[in-house]
């Protein structure tokens, strides 16, 4: 207990601009890559090689004992391409409606706030100078993931939205946290609002990217959408290692 509860470096980024690029990137990255590696290969194989890489990186973030820019990106990144595929494949394989499982992600979600506020009393990202913290907030990442990609099919599939309207619905709901809270929302509830959207955000528009005209798209394909998503997340994360424009200040 006392290594969880013991105070740590800070090793979540400022919410600069381009902490919300990279985020956003990796949703679209995360939504390509699975789809991508999911529909050519054993799905099964797949899941399990995915969840083994998260939780190596998510390992390595909680264990390092200060911000690197590469290990966190990476474990996002990772939390991008697994939460896809753990939401597909509830309704894929067990064809459970986007309703529910998007009530289901969203529930799961609901508890992991409500534990981690029972336990630390606040959902400050600003405030992660614990491993305890580090965990729940990891954990509050991946279920945040897998409700967006879920709400974001349930848009785009089951409302008959289509990707590029559910993706200009994405980007109109984003907007309402980063006008509320200049009018006074508390920053907290405004940060996980936008952090959530983000997710159906970046992914509706990669998949309307991806998809053939038949389903609305401009037939990139997946794989193309992917590798192009993930040059653009290397060059902003490199770019980001060398300036230090998003590294957490230090705890006074």
């Amino acid at each position: 207990m006392a290594l969880l509860t013991r105070q740590v470096a800070k090793k979540v980024p400022e919410l600069t601009v381009y902490f919300w690029i990279v985020k956003v990137l990796t949703t679209g990255m995360g939504e390509a890559t699975s789809d991508y590696f999911v529909h050519t290969y054993d799905p099964y194989l797949v899941v399990i090689v995915a969840f083994l890489i998260l939780a190596l990186s998510v390992l390595l973030q909680v264990a390092l004992p200060r911000y690197n820019t590469w290990s966190y990106w990476f474990a996002v990144s990772m939390v991008a391409v697994f939460g896809t595929m753990a939401a597909g494949i509830v309704h894929i394989y067990f064809g459970v409606p986007y309703l529910w499982s998007s009530s289901l992600y969203a529930a799961s979600v609901v508890v992991i706030f409500a534990l981690w506020y029972a336990v630390e009393r606040t959902l400050s990202v600003h405030s992660i100078y614990s491993r305890r913290r580090e965990l729940f907030y990891w954990a509050s990442v991946l279920a945040t993931f897998a409700m967006g990609t879920a709400v974001g099919d349930m848009t785009a599939v089951s409302f008959h939205l289509g990707f590029f309207a559910s993706g200009i619905l994405f980007a109109v709901l984003i907007a309402i946290p980063v006008v509320a809270y200049r009018l006074g929302l508390n920053e907290i509830v405004a940060f996980w609002w936008a952090y959530i959207i983000t997710r159906p955000l970046g992914a509706s528009f990669a998949d309307w990217l991806a998809v053939p005209a038949s389903q609305g798209g401009l037939n990139f394909g997946k794989g193309a959408v992917s590798i192009a998503t993930w040059v653009l997340i290397i060059a902003f994360v490199t770019f980001l290692a060398l300036t230090r424009k998003e590294a957490p200040a230090t705890k006074a």
